[in-house]
């Protein structure tokens, strides 16, 4: 039997253990910031969960093609406390998106309810599908240039 060493797979399970986040096979575990990301219609629409964050504390912004989504989590303070067990992440994080072309920069807007702030970037008119008229009948004639008396004659 042949055994193969990852050290990332210890890595990650170190990492976990250290931080409280599952270590997930195939990949890093995203704990403090989950997102569902779909598109609906003529818009992407970003979901995080970020429950026990203060709203004030999340910052949305655009650099460049990039979304940013910055958020801080605060630790409780209290001085009699004694954990059983913490698994919830603290301190700030972030998620970084890099946006494709045809979406409208101009107009992404956000929204925050029960713990969830929701990103809308919609589509830009240009990228948008859009049927072509198609037109019957003679192509306008100029009258008095030369070209036109070699095709009507």
């Amino acid at each position: 039997m042949v055994l193969t060493f990852d050290p990332f797979r210890e890595f990650d399970r170190l990492a976990g253990q250290m931080l409280g986040t599952p270590a997930v096979a195939g990949g890093p575990a995203v704990a403090a910031m989950p997102m569902d990301l779909y598109r609906s219609g003529d818009h992407f629409v970003l979901h995080c969960d970020l429950a026990g964050v203060d709203p004030g504390s999340v910052q949305v912004d655009v650099d460049g093609r990039v979304l940013i989504i910055r958020a801080e989590r605060s630790a409780r303070t209290e001085a009699d406390v004694q954990w059983v067990r913490r698994e919830r992440v603290t301190g700030t994080f972030e998620r970084r998106l890099t946006i494709g072309d045809g979406l409208d920069l101009d107009k992404i807007s956000a929204t925050w309810q029960d713990g969830v702030l929701t990103v809308t970037i919609p589509v830009a008119e240009a990228a948008k599908p859009r049927r072509i008229e198609i037109s019957t009948g003679a192509h306008p004639v100029i009258e008095g240039s030369a070209k036109d008396k070699a095709i009507t004659s």
